[in-house]
C-alpha cells in the first residue's frame, strides 16, 4: 500500500457499495472488466473511476491482457477463506458473509 494511506482513508474508500462490491469479486480471484461489470451492471466509465480509485489506494493492481484489462487484489491485500471470506488490510479486516 502507499506509504501514505492511512485506515481512514482506506475505509473511507471501502465505503462506497460499488467499490466494496469490486473488492468482493476480485477475492474469488482476477477478473477483467466486463466480468466485474456483469454482476455490478453499472455504466462502464463509472466502473473505470471506482477502479482507478481503488487502484490509487493501493487496494487493486490492474495488467494488460491483450485487447483486456485483468484486475486483482493487490500483494498487500491479503485474503482468508478459513474465517469465511475475510480481507487484511493490515490496518483491520473486513468480513462479508
Amino acid at each position: 500500500m502507499p506509504e501514505q494511506t492511512t485506515c481512514a482513508s482506506l475505509l473511507k474508500v471501502l465505503a462506497d457499495e460499488t467499490r466494496l462490491s469490486v473488492m468482493q469479486q476480485l477475492m474469488d480471484g482476477p477478473k477483467h472488466v466486463g466480468e466485474i461489470n456483469d454482476c455490478l451492471q453499472i455504466d462502464q466509465s463509472l466502473l473505470s473511476h471506482h477502479l482507478k480509485v481503488l487502484r490509487e489506494k493501493g487496494l487493486v493492481i490492474s495488467e494488460r491482457d491483450g485487447k483486456a484489462v485483468l484486475y486483482s487484489l493487490a500483494p498487500d491485500v491479503s485474503i482468508n477463506h478459513q474465517d469465511g471470506k475475510v480481507i487484511n488490510l493490515g490496518c483491520c479486516q473486513l468480513s462479508f458473509e
